[in-house]
């Protein structure tokens, strides 16, 4: 029913039942993930009127046992959700609905999926850490991977003087990328929404 996703590592999909509705993915080695994509695998939907609390546990410093954070969620509507998990405290946690579970070990945290009824989802609030999707974050990842881009197709260039004739090769100036780059680092800073339209 549901997925995790880490960079860097497998998709996982072998989320343990641990109550009727109730998921759990185990992460290990969470010191090193940054963010986390959960997401509906679209084999068996939420029944009408439901949809998945998303939460994320710490193992706690001083006691070791589970802390849990509630991060957002995800419904039929919004099959997946990324998060933050980078700026979580450990320690801090609040009210979860997944009881005493045994606790994974030290170096291994843990997501849940909690089935809740879609009123009682848009009463809860999320740590606002866990939050990713900004329009800031958004054009700093634009920026990031335009300026890749530019840089990698850069590590090309020839001079014309350089160039050997290839009828199968088609060139482009690097200063043509340099104008589209820079219209649109223009278009994002006077109107962040235009890559909507």
């Amino acid at each position: 029913m549901f997925g995790c996703l880490v960079a860097g590592r497998l998709v996982q999909t072998d989320a343990l039942q641990v109550a009727a509705d109730k998921f759990v993915f185990n992460l290990p080695d969470y010191e090193n993930v940054n963010h986390v994509v959960v997401f509906m695998l679209g084999t068996v939907p939420f029944p009408a009127g439901m949809g998945g609390a998303v939460y994320f546990s710490f193992p706690d410093p001083l006691s070791g046992g589970p802390v849990w954070q509630l991060l957002g969620f995800i419904t039929n509507d919004k099959p997946s959700a990324i998060f933050k998990i980078s700026g979580l405290k450990a320690g801090e946690g609040g009210a979860h609905p997944f009881g005493m579970m045994a606790a994974a070990p030290s170096s291994v945290a843990q997501l849940g999926v909690s089935v809740e009824t879609l009123d009682q989802l848009a009463q809860q609030t999320p740590v606002s850490s866990a939050a990713v999707s900004t329009v800031d974050s958004f054009m700093q990842f634009t920026q990031k991977m335009m300026e890749n881009l530019y840089n990698f197709a850069a590590s090309f260039a020839v001079t014309q003087a350089q160039m050997t004739p290839n009828l199968t090769e088609t060139f482009i100036p690097s200063s043509c990328m340099l104008r589209w780059y820079e219209n649109f680092q223009r278009r994002m800073t006077q109107n962040p929404n235009f890559w909507k339209s």
